[in-house]
C-alpha cells in the first residue's frame, strides 16, 4: 500500500508481546519523508487519549541489529 504525502495508517497491533508494546502500528509519510508510528491508549485525568511516537524506519545494515533486539537468557546466546 502507497502512503500519499502528509498521510498515514494505524493498525491494530495484534502482536503485542508485552505491556510497553503499542497498541497501534503504522505507516506515515511527512513532508515526503517515511516514517513508522506508534500508538498507545492511555487514561488520564480527562479520560482515554492516544500518545504516539514517530521514527524513521529501520534499515539494516552488515551486523547491525534492531534497537528491540533482545536475548531472553545466557542459553540464547550464540557463542
Amino acid at each position: 500500500m502507497e502512503t500519499k504525502n502528509n498521510t498515514g495508517n494505524l493498525f491494530s497491533n495484534d502482536q503485542k508481546g508485552n505491556d510497553k508494546a503499542p497498541n497501534y502500528k503504522g505507516k506515515v509519510k511527512v513532508n515526503g519523508k517515511d516514517m513508522e508510528i506508534a500508538a498507545w491508549v492511555k487514561e488520564g485525568k480527562n479520560g482515554k487519549y492516544l500518545s504516539l511516537s514517530f521514527k524513521e524506519p529501520f534499515k539494516k545494515t552488515s551486523g547491525q541489529l534492531p534497537d528491540n533486539f533482545r536475548i531472553d537468557s545466557k542459553d540464547d546466546m550464540p557463542f
